[in-house]
């Protein structure tokens, strides 16, 4: 997808577009793919499940595929998707003036990457809701279809690509409350960067485990800088670094601490994956230089996990 020539991204017609081609291209890419057979249900169709009516099976696509496919109509909703994005003043790292797929923050990232799934989901004729949080809920719509609500998100996704973010992260308060609201079965995609300032690990495994409730499948992206947050690839020079959400100062030569730093990180990514499979949780680290493409495979994934 690095190869789209979409300039800026800060206005809604440009982020609706931006999903659409995304999507378009990763499609494309999944004729390629081992994931090939995903890509023909992404139109109107879904597999035909033996036992059904004949009735309405695509029989021109079986004679070009010799699959049997069933024609999907708008009225059909399997699934239902909750989006919710961490918009804390970490999530707004790194600071870009220009937005394009070449240069993001994390929560525009997030944000594209919703998108793209809520064009995914409209094609697929299922319902998305949204959440967005920082130390309080900011914004909670419940899964619904249609046009309209679709556009209503999408009007809330450009908000937080227009607007900055000075407030701390409460996860564990924001998924317990969100936890509450949302109580049919849902697949739930949850974009984070994982760091809050009081770090207690089982207050966020709890609040994980509590989206968990009701059935629902959950997927962790975790949202990061590979090269600044991960590597800590800064150039030897003595600078301030400042956390955006405690205003806690500290300066140093990055190259003093980097090797120290990367391991301690890494240790916590592991932490985070392994305490995620012991509660079936599914964590994806998603480096935000990379493309989407991480991010809806893990959605093709976990939708046919749903069924």
């Amino acid at each position: 997808m690095s190869d789209l020539s979409i300039q800026h991204i800060s206005e809604l017609s440009n982020l609706e577009l931006l999903a659409s081609q995304v999507v378009e291209g990763f499609i494309t890419g999944m004729h390629k793919s081992p994931f090939h057979g995903f890509s023909v249900e992404f139109a109107e169709h879904r597999l035909y499940n033996a036992g059904e009516s004949t009735r309405h099976i695509d029989w021109k696509l079986f004679a070009k595929t010799k699959k049997l496919f069933v024609k999907r109509y708008e009225e059909e909703t399997n699934l239902r998707c909750h989006l919710i994005i961490d918009n804390s003043a970490s999530m707004h790292f790194p600071e870009v003036k220009t937005l394009s797929l070449q240069k993001l923050s994390k929560i525009a990232f997030s944000t594209v990457a919703s998108a793209a799934l809520m064009e995914i989901l409209k094609r697929q004729r299922d319902a998305v809701g949204l959440s967005v949080y920082s130390d309080v809920n900011e914004y909670y719509a419940p899964s619904k279809g249609g046009e309209r609500h679709r556009r209503m998100l999408l009007a809330q996704l450009d908000l937080l690509l227009k607007n900055t973010s000075t407030k701390k992260t409460d996860t564990y308060k924001a998924l317990h409350e969100i936890s509450e609201k949302i109580h049919r079965r849902s697949l739930i995609f949850l974009f984070t960067d994982m760091f809050q300032s009081d770090k207690n690990e089982m207050a966020l495994f709890e609040a994980l485990r509590h989206l968990k409730y009701n059935k629902h499948e959950v997927v962790l992206f975790h949202t990061y800088d590979g090269k600044l947050e991960l590597d800590f690839d800064f150039e030897n020079s003595p600078k301030k670094f400042v956390d955006v959400e405690t205003g806690e100062e500290i300066n140093l030569y990055a190259s003093e601490v980097q090797e120290k730093y990367k391991i301690e990180v890494e240790k916590y990514f592991n932490e985070l994956k392994l305490k995620c499979m012991q509660y079936k949780i599914d964590y994806v680290p998603v480096d935000i230089h990379k493309g989407f493409d991480q991010v809806l495979i893990s959605y093709l994934v976990s939708r046919k996990k749903y069924f």
